[in-house]
């Protein structure tokens, strides 16, 4: 049982149909490698995907975005090396990394630094990709910035955290509870609990009045209203989601506070694409302003309990599900 092979839509989790079929190492064509699979992170549109629920996705097909493993076959470069990577395309456009080998273009791998695993770097892709790449849109923080996150310790939040203080940011997130923030980050982390305070008032008080220079909203229309309060002059939102799609648009406060909203979909990011964004993040991750998401052993799942870990990862897992085949 070597791959996880998707064949058709599900109505739900327990409808979904999951083939564990045996996979030979297929061999690399000219400027292809072949990867050994060692840890697959398994994220929410993996899962998603398995359901139907991305209209472009090609069926039938192996799931999966993140990957580490080892190069066994491709230019004699490369073969040997523990590399790591992810891919919008991935599991979704083409076959992807929940299996134990993956074939990709060369241009798709990058070697994984030594300060990080290969079990945590096949957890790494999706959420610190995602993150960067927001921030990059919104022209990166800068010493001092104030960067403001809508759903501080998911995943996403957690990563936009560690970016945003490594580069000497000042972050302030909103969780819905009382909670203290559960990542690494280079600098405290004000948490905001969203069900008591006010979100608008705690960001201005604290900065003397200035507002966020940067608002990463992972969660979208919750928190839409406030986060635009608490927009500084010329400030940027980044959203990645949402629950309620439409929201209140106030046009003139928009035009008069001279904002920028920021739109991210990591599926438009192709493996090689993603793989230029880990280049960036991988002196941070070998010098420790970054660090890979603790993975707990009970989150660790062989290919044949692929359902299992899909379950828990739509069930909302706190902390990183990863298959290791």
């Amino acid at each position: 049982m070597n791959t996880i092979l998707v064949s058709q839509r599900a109505a739900d989790i327990d409808a979904l149909e999951l083939q564990c079929v045996a996979q030979e190492p297929p061999r690399a064509a000219p400027g292809e490698c072949v990867v050994e699979v060692a840890s697959a992170g398994v994220n929410p549109s993996d899962v998603k995907a398995t359901l139907g629920l991305m209209p472009h996705a090609v069926w039938p097909r192996v799931p999966g975005r993140d990957f580490a493993g080892i190069v066994i076959d491709g230019p004699p470069e490369l073969v040997g090396k523990a590399v790591w990577g992810s891919g919008g395309e991935l599991g979704i456009r083409r076959d992807g990394t929940h299996g134990r080998y993956l074939k990709v273009p060369v241009q798709s791998v990058r070697e994984k630094p030594e300060a990080v695993s290969l079990l945590e770097a096949g957890a790494v892709g999706v959420p610190f990709i995602t993150a960067f790449e927001g921030l990059r849109r919104a022209g990166l923080p800068q010493p001092g910035s104030v960067v403001l996150i809508g759903g501080g310790n998911g995943k996403v939040g957690q990563a936009t955290a560690q970016i945003a203080t490594a580069l000497g940011a000042r972050v302030f997130a909103v969780e819905r509870t009382a909670q203290p923030y559960r990542g690494h980050a280079s600098a405290p982390v004000r948490m905001i609990d969203a069900s008591a305070q006010d979100i608008a008032a705690v960001v201005r008080d604290e900065t003397g009045g200035h507002g966020a220079d940067i608002v990463y909203n992972t969660v979208g229309s919750p928190y839409f209203a406030q986060a635009n309060q608490a927009m500084a002059t010329g400030a940027t939102q980044i959203f990645i989601s949402t629950i309620e799609r439409p929201v209140p648009f106030d046009i003139f406060a928009f035009y008069r506070g001279q904002h920028t909203y920021v739109g991210i979909d990591t599926l438009a990011l192709d493996s090689a694409a993603s793989a230029a964004i880990l280049d960036t993040l991988a002196p941070m991750f070998e010098d420790g302003r970054l660090k890979p998401f603790a993975v707990d052993p009970d989150h660790v799942f062989t290919l044949d309990r692929a359902k299992q870990a899909y379950r828990l990862v739509l069930q909302g897992a706190p902390g990183r599900v990863v298959l290791k085949p």
